[in-house]
């Protein structure tokens, strides 16, 4: 089912992350993780659809999507830089794999600690945030989604490591094997993990190699 809703505030997250709060359809509820396809409702982009994250809650009044726009692809996340306060998405029925199934670690890659936004705010609201950990990977500082607000959730169980920056205070590196061996202390826990195909690919392949059960490993597509 379609839904045309307008936008209803923009806000910079980061210098390349802006953060888009609409009209919530009456009815439509969807579980903390979960994402929607989405268009622009505006002629020759009705049909052009790529799937977002929804990093509102499902008991807030308006949806919220934070997106990365990518200047250099003529597509539509670059369509939406352009967007103003006054337009319309096209939204649909939410979907996805990503669902919280208990304390663990989770492990992210720039613009794929989305569907994990909405996850934590939603345990920092029921007080369950618990001994859960991110991991989470970005080129530099600059590139990080709402580091102040994951650091409150999370204090100390937020970790940072930056792969094309060395900065006090910070990890440099991917997030390889030898990384997950430095901060993972149980792996019998789930695992959300989120980013590029690749990525999402390398990092199951290294948690199932160091013994992590894959029931236990969640991400998109499986």
């Amino acid at each position: 089912m379609d839904y045309t809703v307008k936008i209803l505030d923009i806000n910079q997250i980061t210098h390349d992350v802006k953060e888009f709060v609409t009209e919530k359809p009456e009815g439509l509820t969807f579980e903390p993780g979960q994402a929607t396809v989405v268009s622009i409702n505006k002629e020759g982009y009705q049909d052009e659809k790529r799937p977002f994250t929804f990093t509102s809650l499902n008991d807030d009044r308006n949806l919220e999507f934070t997106i990365k726009i990518y200047e250099d692809l003529q597509g539509v996340t670059d369509a939406m830089d352009d967007l103003k306060v006054g337009d319309e998405l096209i939204i649909n029925s939410p979907w996805g794999a990503i669902q919280y199934k208990g304390p663990g670690y989770f492990i992210a890659g720039g613009a794929g600690i989305t569907p994990f936004i909405a996850i934590l705010r939603q345990l920092k609201k029921d007080n369950k945030v618990d001994d859960n950990m991110l991991l989470f990977s970005n080129k530099t500082r600059k590139d990080i989604i709402l580091e102040d607000e994951l650091k409150d959730i999370l204090g100390d169980n937020a970790i940072f490591t930056l792969t094309r920056e060395e900065v006090p205070g910070y990890y440099h590196g991917r997030i390889d094997e030898a990384f997950l061996k430095r901060h993972v202390k149980d792996f019998s826990r789930p695992f959300y993990v989120c980013g590029t195909p690749e990525m999402t690919k390398e990092i199951n392949d290294v948690l199932e190699k160091m013994g992590a059960p894959s029931d236990s490993i969640i991400f998109e597509g499986k």
